[in-house]
């Protein structure tokens, strides 16, 4: 007698397992779609996040080289002189992937 009740137990701790994991299975499929959603989301911000610098730092120039006066020439030509070593920078990467 004492058999039955230990294999009924048994049986019901295993379809308490069964139902547990099917739960906590659902739940982490949750989480995953959740997660690659939010990092899609993290991807998109920062690409906005560099369109908009791009545009914040184009606007900055324009408007020092617009109301160039005092201070504000000298910063668009730093800006510029920046500008120009990162186009240099560039040709000699493309210069030097082309020699290989």
């Amino acid at each position: 007698m004492a058999e039955k009740d230990i294999v009924k137990r048994l049986g019901s701790e295993v379809e308490r397992l069964i139902a547990d994991h099917e739960r906590i299975s659902q739940r982490c499929r949750q989480l995953t779609e959740e997660r690659d959603r939010l990092l899609r989301d993290k991807r998109r911000l920062e690409e906005q996040v560099r369109d908009l610098d791009v545009k914040l730092k184009s606007a900055d120039l324009s408007q020092a080289i617009a109301g160039a006066t005092g201070g504000d020439v000298e910063r668009a030509k730093q800006r510029i002189n920046t500008l120009l070593r990162e186009v240099d920078r560039c040709i000699a990467a493309l210069k030097h992937q082309e020699a290989q």
